[in-house]
């Protein structure tokens, strides 16, 4: 029996190859993922760490009180010291902003910057800057401004001397020696001392002597050191492959699904063949045995050549890479997880054989006297599918239903997410499951309404149609492929969309426009504001304001809320900010705001027990004012206001006109429009004392590209899913040619013309898509609406019609696309050596 099946199999390499093409993938994406995960730890390891490579010793830890300037001394005079760098950071406030001073020696092994204009500094009070801050900060070579950060308490003076670069540059970076950062701001401590041993010396001596001259301190090697901070990169990409190896799963899962229904297709061509076993004396259990072994030598060879195939491209990708200039490491050799995968691929196949193994071992030896060597795939399902089904599908239900009945309640502060989103995932694996023992039943309807376009268009709609529902089982079990990663994908984009439009909120409240002015404890000078506001080419629009941190809510003569010193209000105009329309309310409108009504914040609403319509006293000082709540934001106010109230009633209240902020807005696009911005708020501050710019659009530039990559990643995570599903479209497609050659060869002889058929069998093929991705959306929403509310994010479900759409479309082109080789060989053979097949 092995050597009739293995005999078999050699004779036709091409449908061993099509059988287990979707574990040949998935062996590629599993072991490509292990080689993934070492090249980015090892770039990381390699390139991500913060100390110089020829650091030696490392003195000092976080969790012990930092070396002094005096042990930092005593170190330097060490014999065998060739060089030791102190490393100490303090943020500095100047007239213009604010920077964070950083100790560099500027030269040398120990040197993380390099300077690239002017000179680098050399006596207290003079700096080094990168190009982005001198940009951001108005800054040139040359400059003197005046500062206070460290021990100082009172401003000194800063000379810009040169220009640096180095591997960040946050727009606010500035660099000296230690010793002119130590003695400018008068520290007594710094962080850490790097040290460099005196070539030829003895490390171990020197790290003697050291400890002897500063007991203590604790004392690491320089690999040490470097091997902690990159563990502590490696860890978060260890955390993240976490997540990766758990989409990989999911693609394994329809890998094995896939490999079922191409098994079920095979034996079925082969029907025939195996009835003639059974006349000869075959038992049941021996061809079970003989085909699970043919599904173990399937997975053998698949899992080989997908690990051989990722292991070459493992290896070739970062030589490419690191001859274009890119610093990417090179991977091990994991023997063991290659092998690993190779067992996994087998295990897998063997479990995925089992089920059409004894489908087809139960065939009658009188199946060998039909003169047809395909037997008609089965178009229903059994009871006890159909009951299994059923009770997966009403688990799935209550699953649901009991993750609705845990979702946070508003206002609620102590929620945790850990049983709801136990019960979202069992819900969902519940669903697919069903769906896999149920599809076969879904199809029909299904197909009968998305297949209702192409039987008006004539025969050849009508014949594609025909040939999906005539094999239900074949099309169920490649369209669920297809539904999980629809359902995956479209969860994930209506899930970043409606992250997105809660970080837009998010940033409308914190981070209302590009640019915001203050002056620390105090309000701005009015020239200030009057030259912020003649600044029409580099500035969109200014939005001055006034803000008082006192204001208390009063009820006759009770004073409402727990808050002893007044809630912050401000009399800010959305109306004229660009991202009022990202704004949400929980109750009221925003549109009701005016003179005599207010905005409230979620937690002052909470605290003073008001909602919207209600009638309360505003009071600052001795004055008081009555109002009515117009509106309840969900969360914080803008600028972090409790309490959004009219100019006209703040000069009631006796507010000072005198402006405490403005908000501005960059006229151009892009860094080249955000300098400008930046240059025009910088002469209308002038020489204004303690008024700083915040550049609020970058902090806006960096949540919108967090969301917009983790989005990204997961569509590229999902993505594996459905490579497997187009994978297995295309395989079924083929082997159904295989197994339809002589109905083609019908359809020709009658009149069918090469690009009828080709067409027709690329038609069937994308339905496969077009039944999956209607079932995956009509999935996913639902899903991904549960699981943003799961999360307890407050985020907005969102649908966003042309992703979805277009995910739509791309599925089916796909797994249209998927068919048409198949459709080409089919459209090639002879009608009359097609009639004259025996398949």
């Amino acid at each position: 029996m092995l050597r009739t099946q293995t005999t078999a199999a050699a004779r036709r390499p091409g449908r061993l190859i099509l059988t287990g093409l979707a574990i040949l993938v998935a062996s590629f994406v599993v072991f490509g993922t292990v080689l993934v995960q070492q090249i980015t730890e090892r770039t990381v390891r390699d390139n991500l760490s913060g100390t110089p490579a020829v650091t030696d010793l490392v003195i000092g830890s976080f969790d012990v009180p930092p070396p002094t300037v005096t042990d930092m001394r005593q170190i330097r005079a060490v014999p065998g010291v060739a060089e030791a760098v102190a490393r100490v950071s303090t943020g500095v406030s100047i007239g213009e902003g604010y920077l964070n001073l950083q100790s560099d020696p500027g030269t040398g092994p120990l040197s993380t910057v390099r300077v690239i204009e002017g000179s680098y500094p050399d006596q207290p009070g003079e700096i080094a800057i990168t190009p982005r801050t001198a940009e951001r900060l108005g800054l040139s070579v040359g400059t003197t401004t005046s500062g206070m950060g460290g021990e100082l308490t009172t401003p000194a003076p800063l000379t810009v001397t040169g220009m640096v670069e180095s591997s960040a540059d946050a727009g606010y970076d500035a660099y000296a020696p230690d010793s002119a950062v130590i003695a400018w701001a008068r520290l007594k401590a710094v962080e850490r001392v790097d040290l460099r041993v005196t070539p030829g010396a003895s490390t171990d001596a020197v790290r003697q002597r050291v400890t002897a001259a500063v007991a203590g301190q604790p004392i690491r090697s320089g690999a040490e050191v470097r091997e902690a901070e990159a563990q502590a990169a490696a860890q978060q990409v260890g955390k993240l492959f976490i997540l990766v190896g758990m989409f990989v799963s999911v693609a394994v899962v329809a890998a094995a699904l896939v490999v079922t229904s191409t098994f079920r297709i095979v034996f079925a061509q082969r029907m025939r063949q195996l009835a003639l076993l059974r006349a000869v004396g075959a038992s049941r259990g021996t061809l079970v045995a003989a085909l699970t072994a043919e599904g173990a030598l399937t997975g053998l060879v698949a899992g080989v050549v997908g690990v051989a195939s990722a292991l070459t491209l493992g290896y070739a990708l970062p030589a490419i890479l690191r001859a274009t200039g890119h610093a990417v490491s090179s991977p091990g050799l994991p023997l063991a997880a290659a092998v690993t995968v190779v067992i996994g691929a087998v295990v897998i196949t063997v479990l995925a054989v089992l089920a059409p193994a004894l489908s087809a071992a139960r065939v009658s030896p009188l199946e060998a006297l039909r003169a047809a060597s395909v037997t008609a795939g089965r178009r229903g399902i059994g009871v006890s599918r159909l009951v299994s089904g059923s009770l997966l599908a009403v688990g799935a239900v209550l699953a649901a239903v009991g993750t609705i009945s845990q979702l946070p309640k508003p206002d609620q502060s102590d929620y945790d997410p850990s049983m709801p989103l136990l019960l979202l995932v069992v819900s969902g694996a519940m669903a697919f499951f069903a769906l896999v023992a149920l599809g076969p039943l879904l199809v029909r309807p299904v197909l009968a309404v998305v297949g209702w376009p192409l039987r008006q268009l004539g025969p050849l709609g009508r014949m594609s149609v025909g040939g999906i529902g005539g094999t239900p089982r074949r099309a169920a079990a490649v369209s669920v492929v297809v539904a999980l990663g629809v359902t995956l994908i479209s969860g994930v984009v209506i899930g970043g969309a409606s992250l997105q439009i809660l970080a837009d909120r998010e940033m409308a409240l914190s981070a209302p426009t590009d640019f915001e002015v203050t002056r620390n404890g105090g309000t701005l000078p009015p020239a200030v504001v009057t030259r912020a506001e003649a600044a029409h080419g580099a500035l969109a629009r200014v939005v001055p304001y006034r803000m008082v941190d006192d204001a208390r809510l009063l009820r006759g003569a009770d004073k409402l809320g727990d808050v002893e010193s007044g809630y912050p209000t401000s009399d800010l105009n959305l109306a004229a900010l660009p991202s009022t329309g990202d704004l949400d309310v929980a109750q009221g409108t925003l549109a009701d705001r005016g003179p005599g009504r207010i905005v409230l914040n979620s937690f002052v609403a909470r605290d003073a027990g008001l909602r919207a319509g209600d009638t309360v006293t505003l009071a600052v000082a001795t004055r008081t004012v009555d109002v009515r709540v117009a509106a309840v934001l969900p969360g914080d106010g803008p600028l972090h206001a409790g309490i959004l109230a009219d100019p006209a009633d703040l000069d009631r209240l006796g507010v000072p006109a005198a402006y405490t902020g403005l908000l501005a807005d960059a006229a151009g696009a892009g860094e080249d429009g955000r300098t400008a911005g930046v240059r025009a708020l910088r002469q209308a501050i002038g020489a204004s004392d303690g008024v700083g710019l915040a550049v609020l659009a970058d902090e806006r530039d960096r949540n919108d590209a967090l969301v917009r990559t983790l989005v990204w990643i997961a569509v590229g995570l999902v993505g594996l899913t459905v490579l497997i599903a187009v994978v297995g479209v295309g395989s079924t497609t083929a082997l159904s040619v295989v197994e339809r050659v002589r109905e083609s060869g019908l359809l020709r002889a009658i009149g069918l013309s090469r690009t009828g058929l080709r067409t027709m069998l690329t038609v069937e093929s994308g339905l496969y898509g077009v039944i999956g991705a209607t079932i995956g959306l009509v999935l996913g929403i639902p899903y991904a609406w549960l699981a943003v509310q799961t999360l307890g994010i407050e985020a907005p479900l969102t649908a966003p019609l042309l992703p979805l759409a277009g995910i739509f479309v791309v599925l089916v082109g796909l797994t249209a696309l998927a068919g048409v080789l198949p459709a080409r060989r089919a459209s090639r053979v002879s009608p009359v050596a097609a009639l004259g097949a025996d398949n």
